[in-house]
């Protein structure tokens, strides 16, 4: 059977990022929402981080206006606080994404800690999913942390893949592949969307849709980088164009 069209949310912080550098408005992030969307993105991702290092609230108004006159999903990536709850509520993004969070990284190392904490993070996914947002839980490829996903009520988890894309020794990103093949398929039992992301480029993008269980990644720092060379637009086609050619 032939599979379906894998969908790709672009993550737009750290056009916010650079902005923050200097202060002011430029770049804008929602041009670059905006931008993306128009060459080919399926969503928006952006997270609103404690400390307001990149995405601000200001951001999170506009680009889910943006998104609901666009018709397409905004991702509201937060951290399992009542702060970010009650922003998420309000705005009522498409999908709230759980990530773990820390002042002092300086980008997402890891994913959430679901085992363990399942009294903390089911309320907030119930919260979450009662007033019509779609939960997803950023987590490590294991099989404890996917059981618990399930157990909490979450209805997509995004598999952390910055482990595998780091690894440089042909063997252990071999056994890394076979973690994450392992996860979504045990996830996908389990009734769980899978979508992955963290790290990815034009080729481990394709490496991991080689998992036919993945139907969705979430890319940012790299198509941003990827842009200061040849523009944003051209970025997101040619990721776009290595994804529909690892799955076709």
């Amino acid at each position: 059977m032939k599979r379906q069209r894998v969908r790709l949310g672009v993550n737009i912080d750290h056009v916010a990022t650079v902005r923050n550098a200097r202060g002011g408005a430029h770049p804008d992030p929602a041009r670059a929402a905006e931008a993306a969307l128009a060459a080919g993105a399926d969503g928006i991702t952006a997270h609103l981080r404690e400390d307001r290092r990149h995405i601000t609230d200001a951001d999170i108004d506009v680009l889910t206006a943006l998104c609901r006159r666009a018709d397409k999903p905004l991702n509201f990536e937060m951290a399992v606080t009542d702060e970010m709850l009650a922003i998420a509520l309000r705005h009522r993004p498409h999908a709230a994404c759980l990530v773990p969070e820390r002042r002092e990284e300086v980008t997402t190392e890891g994913g959430l800690a679901v085992a363990g904490h399942e009294a903390r993070i089911a309320p907030v996914v119930k919260a979450l999913s009662d007033a019509g947002i779609r939960v997803s839980l950023f987590i490590e490829p294991s099989e404890d942390q996917v059981e618990a996903a399930a157990a909490v009520g979450a209805q997509v988890v995004e598999f952390h893949t910055g482990r595998y894309c780091h690894l440089t020794d042909p063997a252990q990103r071999a056994v890394e592949f076979e973690r994450l093949a392992a996860a979504a398929a045990q996830a996908d039992i389990l009734g769980l969307e899978v979508h992955a992301g963290h790290g990815l480029d034009f080729a481990t993008a394709g490496d991991v849709l080689a998992i036919r269980e993945i139907v969705e990644l979430n890319i940012g720092h790299f198509l941003i980088g990827e842009a200061v060379f040849v523009g944003l637009d051209a970025a997101i086609r040619r990721m776009r164009a290595a994804m529909d050619e690892a799955v076709s």
